[in-house]
């Protein structure tokens, strides 16, 4: 059933602008996913949103994914244009918003994981998001340090890959590594020294450690790093993207 929103100053649409912000995401325990394609996925997964928001002009185009999510959900809100942009954090609005309860898992010790040290960039937390489930890991931990996991540009860039994940946070005393590192070995990115990735034995189970852009894995994980790798790269760089290096790890050590 449709329902219609005329109004910016509405409260719902109120409440959608509030979801941009980190603060009012972890006191409502919902985000907001602005993407068609990740909204029709997920729904055909059977995730389904607390609410939907669509536009008149989105609607008039009958597109089959749009066909498909208006007939699979028995309510949703018709908005226009206008309004779409009082709230999108997109600079060009997709004409289709919406809200998720934040996905509440824990990680499978008998399985691989990708640890996430530091991350801050959130266009890069996405990509690795989805590199993690194109070569089969379900496991990802993030630490304190990194990036808000449900930031607007994260979910974008993960696409639905956040609703495929096992994926947990670490604390600052980092519990969680500790406790992965009885299970398995971890291994952790270092440019300087390391084994070259080339020549690594492939684990069964590992725990894979990216840290920052900026910086690196920190010290207080280096400390408790089984083994360091590299990427034999040119002399020229210094060191890649960590999304860019995220692939090519994954590659070696799963293919």
């Amino acid at each position: 059933m449709q329902n219609i929103i005329t109004s910016k100053s509405n409260e719902k649409i109120n409440f959608l602008s509030r979801l941009s912000q980190k603060k009012y995401r972890d006191k409502f325990g919902k985000f907001l996913v602005e993407n068609l394609v990740t909204i029709h996925d997920a729904l055909a997964q059977g995730i389904k949103p607390e609410t939907v928001y669509i536009t008149k002009e989105l609607l008039s185009k009958n597109n089959d994914k749009v066909i498909a999510i208006t007939k699979l959900l028995t309510n949703y809100f018709v908005i226009d244009e206008k309004i779409n942009k009082a709230f999108s954090v997109l600079d060009t609005p997709s004409g289709i918003c919406a809200v998720y309860k934040k996905v509440s898992s824990k990680i499978d010790m008998t399985s691989s994981v990708l640890y996430l040290n530091g991350v801050s960039d959130p266009g890069n937390l996405g990509t690795i998001l989805r590199t993690a489930i194109a070569f089969g890991l379900r496991n990802v931990v993030v630490d304190s340090r990194c990036v808000d996991l449900y930031n607007p540009k994260t979910v974008n860039s993960s696409k639905d890959a956040i609703f495929k994940l096992n994926i947990e946070e670490d604390n600052k005393s980092l519990d969680l590594i500790k406790k992965i590192k009885e299970k398995m070995p971890t291994i952790s990115t270092n440019v300087k020294q390391g084994e070259n990735l080339k020549s690594m034995k492939q684990a069964k189970h590992f725990c894979l450690v990216l840290g920052s852009e900026s910086h690196g894995v920190s010290a207080e994980i280096e400390k408790i790093t089984d083994k360091f790798i590299n990427i034999k790269m040119s002399s020229e760089m210094e060191s890649l993207n960590v999304a860019v290096a995220a692939g090519i790890i994954l590659y070696e050590l799963v293919s």
